[in-house]
């Protein structure tokens, strides 16, 4: 049974994931989305940014976030006229604070923790290695989740092919720690063996890059890999919560051509998978009063009449002989007409997109961009319902 609006997937659901291409009102969806459902649902609300771009806060009107989740004052929706009936919470992954808190989780014992976050590679490979802002990105909703402390969480995923890679992350960093190329390079330094195959390439290595150097890359894997069993388990449990009944896709696009590709890429990698799309939300849309037929008669009218319409307008207006009035009406009409097409085309791109989501949502083109919670709230109460 399809749902009637987001309040009902909001309600029914624990995690939204707001994906889509870059540019096109993504992270803006996100936070509203979280922030209506703070003000409309007695619930305990926290919107997750795992895209780098720095955006969210000031769209929340919140001076800096991080990894710690922060509170949106209730006096902040007060000032925009709304009495929240829940809490809205905001963070922003860190990704270098997010590592070293899976490392001291995931630490065998005290002395692998410390020699891990002491190793010379660690505070540059952290940032860098194996996509490990992703990885870290689903070990921190899934840590969050867990947690129990809140009753949503949205997240605000990065541009969608770097959500994929986001989708991924688990998986391939639990492959990686498991991979004969990862063996291959650490076991000499493991044995202090050197077998003959190996010998020249390690003896080339070590005049190029210096023993010390591979020691401590062989070090750090090494520590790295008495967290493997963790790395596995959670990996699968972030997989399950992806595709588990609590947690649903917002797919946000544009119905330009690119975003809109995008999107169709991305739903049928979601439906592939069998996770749960609860809406595509289609963002700047042109309004569907350009396809009224009346309207456009109208348009037509001004179009190839305007001589004769000028002469009829012109005592009414106020408008002298000698000012353009005919030029103005038939390009009038005749812009309505160039836009009618954009919107035949849109609401063609529209209908094949919408038959996998349960929801097809659209919002209008908006003058300007939000960057205030009365604006994001506006918006949430246009997808609400």
């Amino acid at each position: 049974m399809a749902t009637s609006g987001l309040e009902q997937l909001c309600s029914a659901k624990e995690v939204v994931v707001s994906t889509g291409s870059g540019g096109v009102g993504k992270t803006t969806v996100a936070a509203s989305v979280a922030a209506t459902a703070a003000a409309q649902l007695d619930a305990k609300v926290l919107v997750l940014t795992v895209d780098p771009a720095k955006r969210l806060a000031s769209a929340l009107g919140v001076q800096e976030f991080g990894n710690v989740e922060t509170q949106v004052e209730r006096a902040a929706f007060e000032q925009a006229g709304v009495d929240p009936a829940g809490e809205l919470w905001v963070a922003m992954l860190d990704t270098k604070q997010s590592w070293d808190d899976l490392v001291r989780q995931h630490a065998p014992d005290a002395a692998t923790r410390d020699a891990i976050l002491a190793n010379p590679l660690y505070q540059n490979i952290t940032g860098r290695f194996v996509q490990s802002h992703d990885y870290v990105a689903m070990e921190r909703l899934y840590e969050i989740h867990a947690s129990g402390r809140y009753d949503l969480v949205v997240v605000d995923t990065p541009p969608t092919r770097n959500a994929v890679d986001f989708l991924d992350a688990p998986d391939r960093m639990a492959d990686f720690f498991s991979s004969p190329l990862l063996r291959w390079l650490i076991t000499p330094y493991r044995s202090r063996l050197v077998n003959l195959a190996s010998k020249p390439f390690y003896t080339v290595a070590d005049r190029i890059l210096g023993t010390q150097f591979l020691e401590d890359i062989a070090e750090f894997f090494i520590l790295f890999q008495t967290m493997y069993d963790g790395f596995v388990e959670r990996a699968r449990a972030v997989t399950t919560l992806l595709g588990g009944p609590q947690t649903t896709f917002l797919v946000v696009s544009t119905l330009e051509v690119a975003p809109a590709r995008e999107a169709e890429f991305f739903l049928d990698l979601l439906a592939g998978r069998r996770y749960h799309v609860g809406a595509l939300v289609l963002n700047r849309v042109l309004p569907e009063f350009l396809l009224d037929r009346s309207a456009t008669a109208v348009a037509r009218r001004l179009t190839h009449d305007a001589a004769d319409l000028s002469e009829v307008f012109r005592s009414p207006l106020g408008v002298g002989d000698d000012e353009p009035l005919e030029s103005v009406l038939g390009q009038v009409g005749q812009s309505y007409l160039d836009y009618q097409v954009v919107a035949r085309r849109e609401a063609e791109q529209r209908a094949e997109l919408s038959s996998t989501p349960d929801l097809c949502l659209t919002v209008p083109a908006l003058e300007g961009d939000i960057h205030s919670l009365g604006g994001l709230l506006d918006l949430g109460g246009r997808l609400w319902t």
